[in-house]
């Protein structure tokens, strides 16, 4: 926790924020309920970004952030 890190870095859409949750085993699993998803799978991290904002994003979407560590 703690880390700053890019999210969708080498895209228009790259963010700095810094890493505020792992959910490690809990991402990725789905929630059924009598053979029905109720809930998609959650995303791995979640991000406190720098304007305010809140994302959670998968190994794919995020990266350290070696210049502002």
């Amino acid at each position: 926790m703690g880390t700053p890190v890019t999210v969708y870095p080498g895209t228009d859409d790259a963010l700095h924020g810094v890493v505020v949750e792992d959910f490690a085993d809990l991402a990725g699993t789905a929630v059924e309920i009598a053979g029905e998803r109720s809930v998609g799978p959650a995303r791995r991290w979640a991000v406190n970004l720098d304007d305010g904002g809140l994302v959670f994003v998968d190994d794919d979407s995020i990266a350290a952030d070696p210049q502002l560590a």
